[in-house]
């Protein structure tokens, strides 16, 4: 398998160098070259397989060129061996052919950890086998940021920058980041907004000089194994409702795009999924785009589901480009346009074709709520801002009957106690392995929204793990 830049004027890779370059030397994003095939007999052979089985089955194709059969399934096994649940996603029903799948079960209680505990070995094998050492450099909206620290935190050949909009995540998100004190984890509180972390972190990438110098690399789902690791559980979920002899759906709660994107490659693996609709918050740019096919900035507002207030959705750049005919060029107008003026319009090609596969919703902070609210009486389930905007938003469509619906349940409610208690009266608590986290002591470094001033902080902070 090999991989192709977004914008057509980067190198074609194979899996273990997209996996250490992260973004692309155009500013692009690596892409498969084509997609491997689950057949229908595969699919039914995953009915009675544990997750990790069936993880190495689905991934292998994307990274046979890089390790024996052998190595491979050890690594993965490796990788979910930290999950609170032999299930890893486990399904739960919330309502007559409605169902959660939950994804909180890793060691940070949300959906990233699902890929990066695999990208943690994954890291240490390729480094390994190069002798290389890496800066992964990381802008988060709430967990991607823990769950890269997660994985990576103690590793000798790699040091760890993650960057968090200064008060624009939960207590206990952020406090999952800036209390581990390992050597090789630097957390920076940018003052700004998600967004502006994102664009900082890609400033960084093409400032080549700067990303040579501390061998720079990116965990966010700009790498292409984070979304490799995502498509598992929607086959897992299919397989387990029915697939392939059943069609099943998904409403995703979306930001950076990754998530669903990852549902979208599962679909064009052979995975019957009927529709994929992409759940926003009021940061509705995903929502209007698929309505006016205009993609246009108007501005990040907070809200209680901050890892959706995003914009800048980087996982639509590979849509586009899927969509369009894998036509880099268009690609590239599109962001340089985006980047000059904050719009852009699709491509009629590529908006008919996402049109076909995604349906999206809008859920604000009041649908959101009454969400919480409505399968805390209804289920006896508390769930978290984020899953609650995926069913709201997901409620609020048509479907098909006998066509279950899933909603990814992308965080434990405990993450944000305070919206939850105000939906429901009730208060969720951290399991034990994080019952002391506002008693640990917390490291971290403010900085300004300077690209000057944030590339010192980090080459120092390298040379200093060196």
């Amino acid at each position: 398998m090999r991989y192709v830049s977004t914008r057509g004027d980067a190198p074609i890779l194979g899996f273990e160098d997209v996996l250490l370059k992260g973004l692309a030397n155009d500013g692009g994003l690596y892409w498969p070259e084509t997609f491997p095939q689950l057949s229908e007999d595969q699919l039914r052979g995953f009915v009675d397989m544990p997750y990790v089985q069936v993880a190495a089955e689905v991934m292998y194709p994307f990274v046979a060129d890089c390790y024996e059969r052998a190595e491979w399934d050890d690594l993965v096994k490796d990788a979910y061996k930290h999950f609170a649940h032999a299930e890893v996603a486990p399904l739960r029903q919330i309502g007559a052919g409605e169902w959660l799948l939950e994804l909180f079960h890793g060691p940070t209680l949300a959906f990233k950890d699902v890929a990066m505990q695999l990208l943690g070995p994954l890291f240490d094998r390729a480094l390994e086998r190069r002798d290389r050492h890496v800066t992964v450099i990381g802008a988060t909206s709430g967990d991607t940021g823990s769950a890269a620290i997660e994985a990576l935190r103690g590793r000798d050949r790699v040091s760890v920058v993650i960057m968090h909009p200064h008060n624009r995540t939960s207590d206990v998100q952020r406090r999952q980041m800036t209390t581990v004190l390992d050597g090789n984890i630097h957390n920076i509180a940018l003052e700004g907004t998600f967004d502006d972390c994102q664009a900082a972190v890609k400033a960084m990438f093409a400032h080549e000089s700067f990303a040579d110098k501390v061998g720079m690399t990116g965990v966010n789902s700009i790498n292409w194994a984070r979304v490799m690791a995502q498509t598992v559980y929607y086959v897992t979920a299919a397989v387990a409702l029915g697939a392939p002899d059943r069609a099943v759906s998904f409403a995703v709660p979306t930001g950076n795009f990754g998530d669903i994107l990852a549902g979208y490659v599962a679909k064009r693996m052979g995975v019957p999924i009927d529709q994929l609709i992409i759940a926003t918050n009021e940061n509705d740019i995903l929502e209007r785009a698929l309505k006016t096919g205009r993609y246009e900035k108007s501005g990040v507002v907070a809200t209680d589901s901050p890892s959706m207030d995003i914009e800048v959705s980087s996982n639509f750049e590979r849509l586009l480009f899927e969509t369009g005919g894998r036509d880099a060029g268009a690609v590239k107008r599109a962001m340089s346009s985006l980047g000059q003026s904050g719009s852009f319009t699709i491509e009629e090609q590529a908006l008919t074709a996402i049109r076909t596969d995604f349906d999206a919703a809008r859920a604000d902070q009041k649908a959101m709520s009454a969400a919480i609210k409505q399968v805390s009486s209804d289920s006896a389930c508390l769930i978290d801002p984020h899953t609650a905007v995926g069913i709201a938003a997901g409620r609020s469509l048509p479907h098909k009957d006998g066509v279950p619906m899933v909603y990814l349940s992308t965080a434990h409610p405990a993450k944000f106690p305070v919206a939850v208690n105000e939906a429901t009266g009730q208060t969720p608590d951290l399991p034990p392995h994080m019952a002391d986290l506002f008693e640990r002591e917390e490291r971290f470094t403010v900085l300004p929204n300077d690209l000057g001033a944030l590339e010192k902080f980090i080459a120092d902070a390298v040379a200093g793990d060196a």
